[in-house]
């Protein structure tokens, strides 16, 4: 299948950026109060057989992607960033211990990732320009995190939900890219929306991709690709190709849901959309984004959300 057949509209031309946020199953938002932080080295990771299924993965359908990585699992993983890397695939920043921007101060962030930094290089052998916020943590409560990201040297972010949510969400940003900052070329790639009339839909993958049908994800891209003409952001996690990971029996209800719902069809649905659609790395989607993006400070929340290419 191909999107052509069900998408005869669609700009096949168009790679989409296609991204793996690299943490283990027992370092997401959900059980943060079930899972103390100071427990996790007692905790037997099970990140790097899941990252080797999707390097397999990636390289049977011929795609390269982005690995937004935690400093943590790298420490703990050296060997298996460098095979990440010597297949071709992009190591960006997740930060170091997956807590969320609007936790820190600004000191506190700026050694955060510049500590991720630091482990991902080393272990990489490749130069880090690219960041994403752990749960899309900036929004309009912390412009500094854009000004110390520039700051630092970094080329672009990828941290920016443009929804409504009860964990994340910054619904006045724009939906494609933009420029945080006067006076500086770091790029904000948000996480890709779709349009249902006038309601933006989050359609970026991760649980949405998980839990709903694989039709809407499809649709969703095909949208962004044809109507708007612009590239879609997807991610996922390697926890959610994992359907035999531990469950937390004292997790609440709704965090079990959200967790463990069609952890045994992702890798399939996975597999379907890689081969799918065009894909590409988030660094050469933000070079090539940079030349049309629009200004959105980020210390003013009034600021315009058109979505009108920069003349």
């Amino acid at each position: 299948m191909n999107a052509a057949s069900s998408f005869p509209d669609t700009d096949l031309r168009i790679a989409n950026g296609l991204s793996v946020d690299v943490e283990d199953w027992f370092q997401v938002g959900a059980f943060e109060n079930v899972i103390e932080r100071a427990d996790w080295d007692g905790i037997k990771t099970r990140v790097e057989g899941n990252i080797d299924r999707i390097l397999d993965m990636f390289a049977e359908a011929e795609v390269k992607g982005t690995f937004f990585t935690l400093g943590w699992i790298a420490e703990r993983h050296p060997e298996m960033i460098r095979r990440i890397a010597d297949a071709g695939h992009e190591v960006a920043s997740h930060g170091y211990d997956h807590a969320r921007v609007f936790t820190f101060d600004r000191k506190g962030f700026a050694d955060d990732i510049r500590l991720a930094r630091d482990i991902l290089q080393d272990c990489s052998g490749q130069r880090v320009t690219g960041y994403r916020a752990p749960s899309f943590s900036i929004d309009q409560r912390t412009p500094w995190a854009f000004e110390e990201l520039a700051e630092q040297g970094y080329a672009y972010s990828s941290s920016v939900a443009p929804v409504s949510h009860d964990h994340y969400g910054w619904p006045d940003a724009p939906r494609f890219a933009f420029r945080p900052l006067a006076n500086s070329d770091l790029v904000e790639i948000p996480v890709t929306t779709a349009m249902l009339g006038t309601r933006r839909l989050a359609a970026g993958g991760g649980g949405f991709f998980r839990v709903l049908p694989y039709g809407f994800s499809r649709w969703a891209i095909a949208q962004v690709n044809r109507r708007e003409k612009r590239p879609a952001v997807f991610y996922f996690h390697p926890w959610e190709i994992d359907a035999s990971q531990p469950r937390v029996a004292n997790a609440p209800m709704r965090s079990k849901l959200r967790h463990y719902t069609n952890l045994d069809k992702m890798a399939g649905k996975l597999r379907d959309l890689v081969h799918e659609f065009r894909w590409g790395r988030m660094d050469a989607l933000a070079e090539r984004e940079a030349k049309r993006t629009v200004d959105f400070p980020a210390n003013c929340e009034a600021a315009s959300t058109r979505q009108e290419v920069a003349a």
